[in-house]
């Protein structure tokens, strides 16, 4: 898959699920829809197929990929779930919530999907198109995020095209997605658990689930997100502001209107599925240098705090 060569443009339709089953069968990568963000899938069995995940990106080779699955049976499959693990599947799948969870023996991942580590970090989406595509196919899916590393998530697939056409064999044309932001990720420790990336899923309904017993990740990297410098515009970022310095593209929020706003209403849900947008305009806007008005950290607003912060890195 390296090199430059002709990215097909699929549909979310029958034909569309059908064409995209096929290329991903055959070791082929496909951008595809979730609730989140859109993601560069290939088979996760197939390491020559992953490999081409990392030469698309120019992904570092130490960072793990999601695997995503159809359900809770098929994620049984690859890892050892305990009984808090099936209650936050009952909870939560489909939908946000990425689990780090002990990897199977024999469970047939390419080791380049988890870094080698003994863990594996997987996910049911709730979009129905990656719905549709895992059920066709009958794969398990490495996806991490459709853009080259480092750079600003894809909620569009204009967004993924914009540095993956040509690299990568199709993109499937599933609209914009609905959260915006990546999902929630949590390792559950032999006693505790840890929050390791968070996203739409807040810390509070993890511990609704799991109870208060949260402990603090470890220093190395363990699933996606993790790095200090990521989801970078190309330019400096500042956060925090009240209005626009001199040379400064402004994402504004609420009462703060900016250059474009993450939500006018300050809605913090319309403002998670705006960020990359926003981000997107702001990068490619005249303007040499970014600014951010104040998000609160309730809720989901801190999902969005450490997105901005890694993109200030």
């Amino acid at each position: 898959m390296g090199g430059k060569r002709a990215t097909e443009w699929l549909q979310a339709d029958a034909a569309g699920v059908e064409r995209a089953s096929e290329l991903l069968r055959a070791g082929g990568l496909v951008a595809l829809p979730t609730e989140t963000v859109y993601g560069l899938a290939a088979r996760a069995d197939d390491a020559d197929a992953v490999a081409g995940i990392y030469r698309a990106k120019g992904r570092p080779d130490f960072n793990p990929l999601i695997v995503h699955v159809a359900d809770t049976g098929s994620g049984e499959r690859l890892a050892r779930f305990d009984d808090r693990a099936r209650k936050l599947a009952d909870r939560f799948w489909p939908g946000p919530l990425t689990m780090v969870l002990p990897l199977r023996e024999n469970a047939g991942i390419a080791p380049a999907v988890t870094a080698g580590l003994a863990t594996i970090a997987l996910r049911v989406p709730g979009h129905p198109v990656m719905q549709a595509v895992l059920r066709r196919s009958g794969l398990a899916l490495a996806a991490p995020s459709a853009n080259r590393s480092g750079l600003i998530s894809p909620t569009a697939p204009q967004h993924v095209a914009a540095t993956l056409d040509g690299r990568i064999a199709a993109i499937m044309n599933g609209g914009p997605c609905a959260s915006g932001i990546e999902s929630t990720i949590l390792a559950l420790r032999n006693k505790g658990w840890s929050l390791l990336r968070p996203g739409p899923i807040s810390a509070e309904s993890l511990t609704d689930v799991l109870g208060s017993d949260m402990v603090e990740a470890s220093e190395g990297i363990e699933a996606p997100g993790q790095m200090t410098s990521h989801y970078a515009p190309g330019k400096p970022l500042r956060l925090n502001a009240q209005a626009a310095g001199e040379n400064e593209f402004l994402i504004g929020f609420g009462e703060i209107p900016g250059d474009c706003s993450l939500s006018a209403t300050g809605d913090m849900a319309e403002a998670a599925a705006r960020l990359y947008e926003c981000l997107h305009v702001a990068a490619a806007a005249a303007q040499p240098s970014i600014a951010v008005a104040p998000i609160p950290f309730s809720g989901v607003g801190a999902a969005i705090n450490d997105r901005l912060r890694r993109a200030a890195a």
